[in-house]
């Protein structure tokens, strides 16, 4: 019995490490990875430039998405204040009456997966270009602007603001 113990736990962590290996070679060197967890989990979130504004906006679409979801306890407009200057939050109410559809995805569906990326950083603020995958195929990008020195973020659009 014990030399059966000894060889499952060689063989499962065979296993487990053929898993991290086959993962890395398969992941750009950059990316760094935030799983979701509980009924909210579909896919990775792959941050494609470790910038803390691209963390910042992954960390808050991550939270965002489980409260939509239903899976964090909070509602998504308690994680919107947290995250976002209240003049954002004030214009993002807007534009969902508005266009009847969640302002932060910018739809009435959720995404199954997203990268973010931080593509410009001047006066104070970075641009962070976020991509949405939806389950069904495409995509979609919102752009967001944070603030450096605090990391609040300030703009949320369907185009970048500088």
């Amino acid at each position: 019995m014990k030399q059966m113990n000894t060889r499952m736990r060689t063989a499962l962590a065979g296993a487990a490490a053929l898993l991290a290996v086959g993962g890395l070679l398969a992941t750009p060197a950059q990316a760094a990875f935030a799983p979701v967890t509980g009924p909210a989990a579909a896919v990775p979130v792959r941050v494609t430039a470790g910038t803390p504004a691209a963390h910042q906006v992954v960390t808050f679409f991550s939270e965002y998405r489980r409260a939509v979801l239903g899976g964090s306890g909070e509602t998504p407009r308690a994680v919107r204040e947290r995250y976002l200057a209240p003049h954002l939050n004030f214009r993002l109410d807007a534009w969902a009456q508005e266009h009847d559809a969640d302002p932060v995805f910018r739809a009435q569906n959720v995404p199954a997966d997203w990268s973010a990326q931080q593509v410009k950083d001047e006066y104070g603020f970075a641009s962070v270009r976020l991509t949405e995958f939806w389950g069904g195929g495409g995509s979609q990008d919102v752009w967001y602007t944070v603030r450096l020195s605090d990391l609040r973020i300030v703009e949320l659009n369907d185009e970048p603001a500088f």
